[in-house]
């Protein structure tokens, strides 16, 4: 039997299982390793313009979050029809990272495929359906760009071929081969379904890592320090390493407008929303590349890496959260414009103290008060 601690309702939103804003039902679709095709992408676009408030959300897991969706039903046989609706116990904790350019752009191993595995992998244990919803996976292709995400479970490649396991976003000193990524991560998860209660994230568990570790009776031994957290992410041109190009761009306050995302569905493809809030458009040529850069820059898609929008980020603020006392993406965006933002610091803008969606690492934190914002 549940404890009183574990029976907590989780309410961490989903595609199923919305979070009533106060601007209405808001929806977040898991996109394990970030990864839309044009189609998916077409299907979004349409569901935000006709069921929610006609824009896009990216997260920084790399999922998407539609608001104000006026018919969750019709929204969830859309995404099931599209294939990004694959279980209905488990499409809240299917939060899996994997580094964006692996496979195209450097790194020293490719970690696409662990991708699917781990998610199907995921799907099939029925323990894991317990997982909160807060649970974070990532797959670091060895280039360190996930590790500073502090993922409750993680598999950072290194240069002998071997595989860093990641707890709480620490090194855990437990090494595997490729084979053994996938099941040591669910394992691991399954070890924190049984010793959690009330518990959201492995690091708030009690000497979490070393009682998976001990649980799972793994072997552990010298660890590495990790990698900063990424300041910039990926943006512009970035050339692949098969000859093709890919173009990260970035968004103000991490909004995609439906009519720009369906433009984006038509380049035709393979997408990626990154956990920094920025997106990736892989494997064109070079002369669509360009093509892209100057129809759907002037739409609101930053390829400037020195773009202050590139440092800096906010929460909902009002009026799609209640709790937040100031408008704070038009706030941002004022102050963008205005020029009153640093180009060589981080920061993030937050409508109360909860300051949701903050990145990790150092961040400068511009904190509503109700009379205005105060500098932390």
């Amino acid at each position: 039997m549940s404890s009183p601690e574990r029976s907590v309702p989780d309410g961490c939103p989903g595609a199923l299982t919305t979070h009533l804003a106060a601007d209405g039902p808001l929806a977040r679709v898991r996109l394990p390793g970030g990864v839309l095709l044009p189609g998916q992408m077409q299907v979004l676009a349409q569901a935000a313009a006709e069921l929610g408030d006609g824009t896009l959300e990216l997260t920084s897991r790399g999922n998407i979050q539609v608001r104000a969706v006026s018919d969750p039903d019709d929204f969830a046989t859309r995404l099931a029809d599209a294939g990004l609706l694959p279980s209905s116990t488990h499409e809240r904790v299917r939060n899996i990272l994997a580094s964006p350019l692996s496979g195209r752009v450097g790194g020293l191993t490719d970690v696409r495929a662990l991708v699917g595995g781990l998610d199907e992998g995921l799907r099939a244990r029925p323990d894991l359906a317990d997982l909160p919803g807060r649970t974070l996976f990532a797959l670091d292709d060895g280039r360190g760009d996930l590790c500073g995400l502090e993922p409750d479970f993680g598999a950072y490649a290194q240069s002998d071929g071997s595989y860093a396991v990641l707890l709480a976003g620490r090194d855990s000193g437990v090494r595997v081969d490729r084979d053994g990524v996938v099941s040591t991560l669910l394992d691991c998860a399954g070890a924190f379904v049984e010793l959690r209660q009330s518990q959201w994230r492995v690091a708030e568990l009690d000497d979490g890592p070393a009682r998976i570790v001990d649980r799972l009776g793994l072997s552990a031994g010298p660890v590495v320090s990790m990698p900063a957290p990424v300041e910039v992410p990926p943006i512009g041109w970035l050339d692949q390493d098969d000859g093709l190009v890919a173009l990260a761009a970035g968004l103000a306050n991490g909004v995609l407008g439906a009519r720009l995302a369906e433009f984006l569905a038509a380049i035709d493809r393979p997408l990626i929303m990154t956990p920094w809030r920025s997106l990736i458009v892989c494997d064109l040529d070079e002369e669509p590349a360009g093509q892209v850069v100057r129809v759907l820059a002037p739409m609101g898609l930053i390829f400037d890496a020195a773009s202050p929008w590139i440092r800096v980020s906010s929460c909902t603020g009002s009026p799609g959260c209640e709790k937040s006392l100031a408008d704070v993406r038009a706030d941002l965006s004022a102050a963008v414009d205005a020029r009153m933002t640093p180009r060589d610091e981080r920061q993030h803008w937050s409508g109360c103290e909860r300051r949701c969606g903050r990145p990790k690492g150092e961040v400068t934190d511009v904190i509503a008060t109700g009379i205005g914002y105060r500098v932390s």
